[in-house]
């Protein structure tokens, strides 16, 4: 996707004014922008980063399941920043269905669950918008005064600024940028961002039956007999919910190996470890070290690499790290994109063990059958994309 472009595709563009046409249909809002529209604007706008080159919609693009498509000289692992060298250190989470995900909070049963980044951060989608482009190595601009400036020289911002959240609004910085994440975060709450329209979901109106293999996955994945796939990638308990994002929305540590060839292009030491959800500012138990948010498996086919770190390039490959676990062939225990045993976690300690040895090892039809089965997760405007992730 070319980071200047607003609209990635016509079919993009139709949906779009689709989710409008419908949201803003009475005659007193007709010329009234809303909110959504707005962040629509601000989510393709390049000039929100310091040297115009980079928007939202960079490292979330809208035709491939709001992911980073580019390479960036680390196989997609990491996004660059606008100076054109700054490289992260994690992979770019979809911002797909990132809307249900709820506030980060420490719930009933002493877990962390929610919230939004891989270690949850930022409790909503605003304060997610609101993070990129102060950020030095991603949009880099250097404060929110700055930004607010590049607001005030679009005409159409100043207008629907001071339209929606009050005339007074650029007098103040804070504000005016809290504004901003307010409207990228409606436009991100639009039905764009979340169709369930996928396989799976036709599948349980009756519109699309399943083929054999994708019909045992679909069992095997649901089944705690035979996987331990919904221990976590299950939040609605029911096998037909409509509106299931196969995440619970916690945290756990997997095991994750460093990328250690992502780290010798980025400049981050091989041996520093990304403690996940110990970084976030309101968590400073170390037994949360090395545990990242569960993502949700929509368009997980269409989405790689995986993981926080971008270190797996196949679904398979990740199927095969969870099996790991619980299987003791030595075949298992082998990566098979790099063909040596797997590597060690990058946080060995406070592993989800109880979950992750749950369930028999799979064989490799059943492996074939999983990934199968999440294939259908794959929203319909991006199933032309699933040839090119085999």
């Amino acid at each position: 996707m070319h980071i200047h472009t607003r609209h990635n595709t016509l079919l993009f563009l139709l949906l779009l004014l689709a989710t409008y046409s419908n949201a803003n249909n009475t005659d007193d809002t007709r010329h009234t922008p809303i909110k959504e529209q707005l962040g629509q604007q601000l989510f393709f706008d390049p000039n929100l980063s310091f040297n115009r080159t980079q928007s939202c919609a960079t490292c979330h693009a809208p035709d491939r399941a709001f992911t980073d498509p580019r390479d960036n000289g680390v196989q997609g692992a990491y996004s660059l920043g606008d100076d054109g060298h700054s490289l992260g250190d994690r992979n770019a989470p979809t911002a797909a269905y990132a809307m249900f995900s709820p506030d980060f909070t420490f719930n009933k049963e002493g877990k962390y669950i929610g919230g939004q980044f891989h270690d949850g951060r930022e409790n909503n989608l605003a304060g997610q918008a609101g993070g990129p482009p102060t950020n030095p190595i991603e949009m880099g601009m250097p404060n929110k005064r700055v930004i607010a400036k590049r607001l005030q020289e679009n005409p159409f911002y100043l207008s629907a600024f001071k339209s929606l959240y009050g005339d007074n609004i650029f007098t103040n910085a804070e504000n005016s940028y809290a504004a901003m994440a307010d409207s990228i975060a409606h436009f991100e709450r639009t039905e764009l961002f979340a169709p369930f329209d996928s396989k799976y979901d036709r599948y349980l109106k009756g519109e699309y039956k399943m083929t054999e293999q994708e019909e045992l996955g679909r069992t095997l994945f649901f089944s705690q007999q035979f996987t331990n796939c919904n221990l976590c990638h299950q939040l609605n308990k029911s096998q037909r919910h409509p509106q299931e994002t196969f995440t619970n929305y916690e945290y756990h540590n997997i095991g994750i190996p460093t990328n250690i060839e992502g780290r010798k292009k980025n400049g981050v030491p091989i041996d520093t470890a990304d403690t996940g959800l110990l970084n976030h500012p309101q968590v400073d138990d170390p037994k949360q070290a090395g545990k990242f948010k569960v993502p949700t498996l929509r368009n997980i086919a269409v989405t790689a690499p995986y993981m926080h770190n971008g270190v797996f390039q196949n679904l398979r490959t990740v199927v095969l790290f969870y099996d790991k676990y619980n299987s003791r062939s030595s075949k298992r225990q082998i990566n098979p994109e790099t063909g040596q045993v797997w590597a060690t976690p990058e946080v060995p300690q406070n592993l989800s063990i109880k979950e992750l040895e749950t369930g028999p090892a799979l064989d490799d039809q059943r492996v074939d059958a999983l990934v199968a089965f999440m294939k259908t997760l794959t929203d319909k405007r991006y199933e032309h994309l699933l040839n090119n992730n085999e």
